[in-house]
């Protein structure tokens, strides 16, 4: 694992300590440090692995053990991604971005990409890791298609009704949700939104600032077209089987362009 200075200095502290903690079984680091690409801004996604009996107490502590473990700045818990295991914080100074992932020892196999095990108290960590190779992501084509034109006709109502701000958040959805997906699926990269685009598909990038917009309604619309545009093209480039939803994608696609020209 290849750090800069500050992530490794946190890590050369922190880890010690969190060692002392008998309940600790591991820790392991994931995200960016883990995958071989990090940078001065990126965050520490750390995994603290807690035994199965001490996990409830451990839960109850963590703010305080992130406290003893570090210089806590501010720290809240993670319910807003879906993973009230995670703590969120800030560090230092100088600033730095960790979060704090606790996980039951059974439940560390449980994963999405492959971290990079840092202290494993008894090599039950990397055993299990070994034991269980990761199964790649793969994206469901057909799940985006059942739902790509309902969306699309939803942007076009935020336009038609003039919700600005409610139409350039949703074309920022449609970029996380599908097209960033779509684009990493071609270049053979994990699927992590829009993450790391620039770099890994330059080309595509480039493409995609067709779907930006600024606050005007016709500029939004002509970014909601692009968002199709580009789907269409994309999807069909996969050269995947799946059961296209031709009449809502003319249906939605009329609608939309109906709702453009009323507002001309």
């Amino acid at each position: 694992m290849d750090a800069p200075s500050v992530h490794s200095r946190f890590l050369d502290d922190a880890l010690p300590r969190i060692q002392r903690d008998s309940r600790v079984a591991g820790v392991a680091v994931a995200g960016s440090l883990a995958g071989g690409r990090p940078d001065i801004y990126s965050d520490v996604d750390l995994i603290v692995v807690v035994d199965d009996d001490a996990f409830d107490a451990v839960m109850k502590e963590r703010l305080a053990l992130i406290g003893s473990w570090a210089t806590l700045v501010a720290g809240f818990t993670g319910e807003h991604v879906g993973e009230p295991r995670l703590i969120v914080t800030l560090v230092g100074p100088p600033l730095l971005h960790v979060d704090f992932k606790f996980v039951r020892a059974s439940d560390f196999v449980e994963r999405v990409e492959d971290p990079d095990v840092l202290w494993d108290r008894d090599g039950a960590l990397t055993r299990s890791l070994a034991e269980h190779p990761l199964t790649a992501q793969s994206l469901d084509l057909q799940w985006i298609e059942d739902r790509f034109w309902i969306w699309v006709h939803y942007g076009a109502t935020k336009l038609g009704r003039g919700e600005l701000f409610e139409a350039i958040g949703f074309l920022s959805y449609l970029r996380e949700a599908v097209l960033g997906p779509l684009v990493a699926r071609r270049v053979g990269a994990p699927l992590r939104g829009v993450r790391h685009l620039e770099l890994i598909a330059p080309d595509e990038a480039r493409d995609l600032e067709r779907t930006l917009c600024g606050y005007d309604r016709h500029d939004a619309g002509r970014a909601l077209l692009a968002c199709v545009e580009l789907y269409r093209r994309w999807l069909d480039d996969t050269g995947a089987t799946i059961e296209r939803r031709r009449q809502a994608e003319k249906l939605a696609v009329e609608y939309l362009n109906d709702v453009l020209e009323q507002a001309s």
